[in-house]
């Protein structure tokens, strides 16, 4: 089964704040396997063995496959010995000698994605503090993967608009206002991915709608900001909008677009736009 290796990276950053914020000993996790009810713990952190080692976790079975089953936090004093639990992995905990064990879902859009785990080599409760330390090293890889899925959706539909098919080209309507707006998400999610290799096909990606119809080469150069700028008030964001969608501040935001203005020999926002696109910088 493939492996999503940007997924597993997202886990494995999880797992070190995880042991950071909270002073757990041990922390491991997975991803739920494509088609398959059941979590392959690939990443470990602070183990002294393998035995958890791509271990299979079915839904429904042990802690982790009760947090995926129920989509919550659960949480054991002592692994072996409880009775919120079935024992079909207790071997594997045992070899690593786990007794206090907390298992976080990674729920995206309502689906489990992963798992997270902490635990401690002592039977004792897991306090508050530890388990909100979980749930939150969880939702940092909730909204990664959320902007990785966002990413790969653009990706899909920017290659579809740019791919060469047996139909006539897209007029300037209602089609190309849609390109239009898929060039301004992607620059605006750009800076926001961490992955060099998946924010470089991204920006690729961009570039591709930017050209869009055969454009006379220009000299014009945008710093990469600026033109983030100017894809927002391309789609019709106003600098308020287009600084919270950046992650700018409104001042910021202007200033950018002052600059571009002046590089595009322009006085006001729309001229800059038509300039850009004339350029062949915008779709």
């Amino acid at each position: 089964m493939a492996v999503d290796a940007a997924a597993s990276v997202e886990i494995r950053g999880a797992l070190l704040r995880l042991r950071r914020s909270t002073g757990l000993p041990v922390a491991f996790g997975g991803l739920v396997e494509p088609g398959r009810p059941r979590v392959r713990i690939s990443e470990l952190n602070g183990t002294a063995t393998e035995s958890l080692s791509r271990l299979a976790v079915t839904a429904g079975n042990g802690l982790g496959g009760k947090a995926v089953a129920l989509a919550r936090p659960c949480a054991v004093t002592d692994y072996s010995a409880s009775q919120q639990i079935t024992h079909e992995y207790d071997a594997a905990v045992a070899v690593e000698g786990l007794r206090s064990v907390l298992a976080v879902p990674v729920v995206v859009r309502r689906r489990v994605r992963g798992v997270l785990y902490g635990a401690l080599r002592t039977a004792q409760p897991l306090g508050d503090r530890t388990l909100t330390a979980a749930v939150e090293a969880a939702r940092d890889v909730e909204q990664a993967l959320v902007v990785r899925d966002e990413v790969r959706g653009l990706l899909e539909a920017a290659r579809a608009e740019t791919a060469p098919v047996q139909t006539p080209p897209l007029d300037r309507g209602a089609d190309w206002e849609q390109v239009r707006e898929a060039h301004a998400a992607l620059r605006a999610l750009a800076p926001r991915i961490g992955d060099p290799a998946l924010r470089a096909e991204l920006l690729d990606a961009c570039g591709l709608l930017a050209e869009g119809p055969a454009r006379a080469p220009s000299g014009v150069r945008l710093a990469p900001r600026e033109l983030d700028v100017l894809a927002c008030v391309a789609a019709g964001s106003t600098n308020a909008v287009a600084g919270e969608r950046l992650g700018l501040r409104v001042e910021t935001v202007r200033s950018y677009l002052r600059s571009a203005m002046r590089k595009l020999g322009t006085h006001t926002r729309g001229e800059a736009v038509v300039a850009a696109r004339r350029a062949g910088l915008l779709p």
